[in-house]
C-alpha cells in the first residue's frame, strides 16, 4: 500500500528542522509533502525505483534525491533466477499435486536450464547480476537488450547483444524483465510483444508492474502461447484477490519481495544513511537522481556538520 506522508504528526519545531528524509516504496512524497519540511535538503529513496518521489518538484525546491541501486541488485537477480527455476521445474503444479493427492499421470515434466536461452530486457546492475547467475550456474545462454550496452560491454560480460528488443522476444526461452518504470517502459511487453515471444516461452517480471499489460498476458496465458509466468510485481499494487493471475497454476507469484533480504535490506539502509550524510555534509552522493539540483542544493546548504 502506497501512503502519502503527513507532518501533522510530527512537532512543529521539530518539522522545521528537518532536512533530510529516508523513504521506501510505501511513501508517495510530492510537492505539498515537501513544502511541509522548509528546511529538507534531501531525500533518500531506498531501492532503486524513485518513481513515488515527484523529481521535478524536488528539483524546483532544491531538494536533492538519491537512491540505493547497488544494494538490492544480487537479492532482486537470485530472485529474478528462482522464479525461472520455479517454472521449468513446475513447482506451483507440484505442490498442489501433493496438496490433493493427486498423481504426476498426464503432468508436463519439467526442464533443466543447461543449453536453454534467456533473455534479460534491461542489463543494469540487476541484469548483469542474474546474466552471471544463468550463465555459470547453469550454464544458460544470456541474451541482452538494453539501449545503454555497447558491443565492447557484452563481449566482457559474456552475452550475446540483441540491437531490438523483438529480437531478444523471439529467440528466448525465458524472458525476464529488468526495467525501470517510464513512460518509454510503459506496457513495454503489450499484445504484440507477446505473440512475438517464442511460443511455450516464460516471461520472468522483477521490475515493475507497469511494464507489462497485464490482460494481455492473462490472454497469452489462457491460450497456451505462453508456458507461464513469474511475477514479483503487478500493476497496481497490491493486485486485486481476484487478478487470474493469481489462480493461474502456470503463473509463479510473489508480493513484490524480490529485494526483501535480511542483507539487502542493511546494505539500503546503510547506504541510504551514508548518502544523506554526504548531502548534509555539503559532499555530492554517488547516487543523485537529479544531479541538476546540486548547485541549489548547496547553496540551501545547513551548518555543516562535525
Amino acid at each position: 500500500m502506497v501512503e502519502r506522508i503527513s507532518a501533522s504528526a510530527a512537532d512543529g519545531a521539530i518539522r522545521d528542522q528537518i532536512a533530510g528524509a529516508i523513504v521506501s516504496a510505501r511513501w508517495t512524497v510530492d510537492g505539498s509533502v515537501m513544502d511541509e519540511f522548509p528546511a529538507l535538503l534531501v531525500i533518500a529513496r531506498t531501492g532503486v525505483g524513485v518513481d513515488n518521489v515527484d523529481l521535478r518538484a524536488a528539483t524546483s525546491r532544491g531538494v536533492a534525491v538519491v537512491n540505493t541501486p547497488d544494494a538490492p541488485s544480487l537479492s532482486t537477480a537470485e530472485h529474478a533466477v528462482s522464479l525461472i527455476l520455479a517454472l521449468a521445474k513446475r513447482h506451483r503444479a507440484g505442490g498442489r499435486i501433493l496438496g490433493s493427492g493427486g498423481s504426476l499421470q498426464n503432468q508436463p515434466p519439467g526442464m533443466e536450464l543447461r543449453g536453454k536461452v534467456v533473455g534479460l530486457v534491461g542489463l543494469g546492475r540487476v541484469g548483469v547480476a542474474a546474466a552471471g547467475i544463468c550463465q555459470h550456474g547453469f550454464g544458460m545462454k544470456v541474451l541482452a537488450f538494453d539501449p545503454l550496452l555497447t558491443p565492447e560491454r557484452a563481449v566482457s560480460l559474456g552475452v550475446v547483444m540483441c540491437t531490438e528488443v523483438d529480437e531478444l522476444l523471439r529467440e528466448s526461452d525465458f524472458v525476464s524483465l529488468h526495467l525501470p518504470a517510464t513512460p518509454e517502459t510503459r506496457r513495454l511487453i503489450d499484445a504484440r510483444a507477446l505473440a512475438i515471444m517464442r511460443p511455450g516461452a516464460y516471461l520472468v517480471n522483477c521490475s515493475r508492474g507497469s511494464v507489462v499489460d497485464e490482460a494481455a498476458l492473462i490472454e497469452a496465458l489462457q491460450s497456451g502461447r505462453l508456458a507461464g509466468a513469474g511475477l514479483d510485481v503487478f500493476d497496481p499494487e497490491p493486485p486485486s484477490p481476484s487478478n487470474p493471475l493469481l489462480s493461474m497454476e502456470q503463473v509463479v507469484s510473489t508480493p513484490h519481495t524480490a529485494s526483501y533480504t535480511d542483507d539487502a535490506r542493511r546494505a539500503m539502509g546503510l547506504a541510504a544513511v551514508e548518502q544523506v550524510l554526504a548531502v548534509l555534509e555539503g559532499r555530492r552522493p554517488g547516487n543523485l537522481v537529479n544531479p541538476e539540483v546540486w548547485e541549489s542544493a548547496l547553496r540551501r546548504q545547513p551548518v555543516r556538520l562535525g
